[in-house]
C-alpha cells in the first residue's frame, strides 16, 4: 500500500525471514562467534536463548549458511514430540531410511547411530538444530543425550544446538538433567537491540528496499525503541503499522505520533502508556543521578 508513496521497491518491515533483510548487530555476531566455537568443541551441545523476537532465527539461519559443505543438518522445528517422534523426525531430515512397523526406541536410536558413523566415516559433519527447544520434554532431552554418546577419541559423532526462550534455561537447572546440562560446550543469551542498533536495523531494512532512514524522524526512532524494547519483530510490526497509517495522511515523514498510534493498535493502550512511561521516568532518574549523585538517588529511590 505504501511502497511506491515512499519510494520503496519491497517491504522492508515484513516479518517473513527474508535472508536479504538479515541483519547482524554486535550481539548477533556475538552470538554466532559463540554456536560456532561451540561447534567446533568436543561436546554435543551448544545452545542459544533469548526472549521471542529477539532473532533467534536470525543467528540460527546465519549459522547454518557458514557451517561447511561437509555438514549435513538435520532440523528440528516442532519439539513437541514424544521420544520415539523426535527419533523418527531425526531419521527423516537424515534421510535414515526405516520400517515403521519396527519403530522402537532402540530401532531408531540404533538406525540414527548407524548414519552418524557412515557420516564420519565419509568425513561428514551431522549437525542436529531444534528450535523452540524450551518445549521439549526432559526424557526426550535425555534421549538427545544418548544420541550424542557416540564418539571418537576426539569428537562427539553428532552436535546439537538447541535454541529457545529463557525456559529453556530453567529446564536444564533439572537435575534429571544435569549429565546434559555439563555437555554444553557454548551457551549464548541474545538481548534485544540498544538503541544505536535499533536505528542501524531500522537503517539498513530501508536500504535494502531502497528507501531512507530518514522516512523515520529522530524522535520516532527514539520512540521505537522506548516501546519495542529493541525486539527486532516489534520493531517490524510498528514500523510497517506506522508508514500505512503515514500514508493514509499523506505526510511525508513518520512522526512520534503517528509511531505511539500505530502501536496502540498493536500493543493496546495500557501496554504502550506503560512502556512509554517507563522510560520517561528512567530518563528522569537519569539525569536525577547525574545532578545530585548516585547516593542521593538511591536514597530517593527508597524513600
Amino acid at each position: 500500500m505504501y511502497l511506491s508513496y515512499f519510494g520503496l521497491t519491497d517491504n522492508p518491515f515484513s516479518i517473513a525471514p527474508n535472508p536479504d533483510y538479515l541483519y547482524m548487530s554486535p550481539r548477533h555476531k556475538e552470538a554466532l562467534a559463540h554456536l560456532t566455537f561451540g561447534l567446533r568443541e568436543s561436546g554435543g551441545f551448544v545452545m542459544l536463548t533469548g526472549e521471542v523476537g529477539t532473532g533467534k532465527t536470525t543467528v540460527s539461519r546465519k549459522l547454518m549458511q557458514q557451517l561447511p559443505s561437509n555438514t549435513q543438518v538435520a532440523m528440528v522445528l516442532n519439539p513437541t514430540l514424544s521420544a520415539l517422534e523426535l527419533l523418527g523426525t531425526i531419521c527423516n531430515e537424515l534421510g535414515v531410511s526405516y520400517k515403521q512397523k519396527h519403530a522402537s526406541l532402540k530401532y531408531f536410536t540404533d538406525q540414527i547411530l548407524t548414519k552418524l558413523a557412515s557420516n564420519h566415516e565419509q568425513g561428514i559433519n551431522t549437525v542436529l538444530i531444534v528450535d523452540e527447544a524450551q518445549h521439549l520434554l526432559p526424557e526426550v532431552l535425555e534421549q538427545l543425550r544418548l544420541l550424542t554418546n557416540l564418539e571418537t577419541n576426539r569428537e562427539k559423532l553428532l552436535k546439537v544446538v538447541l535454541i529457545g526462550q529463557p525456559e529453556l534455561q530453567q529446564l536444564l537447572k533439572r537435575n534429571e538433567l544435569r549429565q546434559l546440562a555439563q555437555r554444553i560446550t557454548a551457551r549464548y543469551h541474545l538481548l534485544p537491540l540498544t538503541g544505536t542498533e535499533v536505528y542501524s536495523y531500522i537503517s539498513h531494512r530501508l536500504n535494502v528496499a531502497q528507501g531512507d532512514i530518514s522516512i523515520f524522524s529522530q524522535s520516532t526512532i527514539r520512540v521505537i525503541f522506548q516501546i519495542s524494547g529493541g525486539i527486532p519483530r516489534l520493531i517490524n510490526l510498528l514500523c510497517d503499522r506506522a508508514l500505512t497509517l503515514t500514508y493514509t495522511k499523506q505526510m511525508p515523514v513518520v512522526p512520534s505520533h503517528i509511531l505511539v498510534a500505530a502501536a496502540e493498535q498493536i500493543l493496546g493502550d495500557d501496554v504502550v502508556e506503560q512502556r512509554l512511561s517507563k522510560n520517561k521516568n528512567l530518563g528522569l532518574l537519569a539525569i536525577f543521578i547525574g545532578m545530585t549523585g548516585l547516593g542521593y538517588a538511591l536514597t530517593w529511590m527508597g524513600s
